[in-house]
């Protein structure tokens, strides 16, 4: 895995008129991972796809170094091919990653994605993600939808990727088990 870096100077983030925060700084080093913690609409979704390069930071400065993969509310799995050939369509342009898990989802690989549950896309798109083999994970609410023993595996797979070098950014409202996790109360940054 490439080495990977990430680090926030004095962002700050404006959607429509409202300033959601400020003065945001952290800086994460192979290995470590981050939770983004606060209420609704205090900015955590805004500031992964600040850090996925998918929205402008209204002020302050990103550096990333290290391909980035994304899981958001939208898996960027095509709806209407079954799950095995949505996959194998990313997985000619991902770059190959050592190990994939399987998370269960070798007994949906003949089912169209549109109709899989939430729970089903949100560990299809963990699958992705891992045989992307990029060494930064953006994962925005990684736990929605998935049941108990899917949530533990997700944390498993988080906490491999960061043993191996990797590093994690994690939005989420629910409790996320990671060794060393630190947190990011996006409140303490409200205008």
């Amino acid at each position: 895995m490439e080495p990977a870096r990430l680090s926030a100077t004095d962002l700050a983030c404006r959607r429509g008129e409202r300033l959601l925060f400020r003065g945001l700084s952290f800086a994460l080093d192979p290995g470590q991972a981050l939770q983004l913690a606060g209420p609704n609409g205090v900015g955590k979704s805004s500031l992964i796809r600040i850090l996925a390069g998918l929205l402008r930071p209204f002020a302050g400065t990103l550096d990333r170094a290290g391909a980035t993969g994304l899981i958001d509310e939208r898996p960027a799995l095509d709806g209407d091919k079954p799950l095995g050939e949505a996959l194998a369509f990313w997985a000619a342009l991902d770059a190959p990653a050592a190990a994939a898990p399987n998370l269960g989802v070798d007994a949906l690989l003949d089912i169209p994605v549109r109709y899989l549950s939430t729970g089903q896309r949100k560990r299809a798109a963990l699958v992705r993600l891992a045989r992307q083999g990029a060494p930064i994970w953006l994962l925005d609410e990684p736990l929605n939808g998935l049941d108990v023993d899917a949530a533990r595996a997700c944390e498993t797979l988080v906490a491999d990727h960061c043993a191996r070098g990797g590093l994690a950014v994690v939005a989420s409202h629910q409790p996320f088990a990671l060794p060393g996790l630190r947190q990011l109360a996006l409140a303490d940054f409200a205008p």
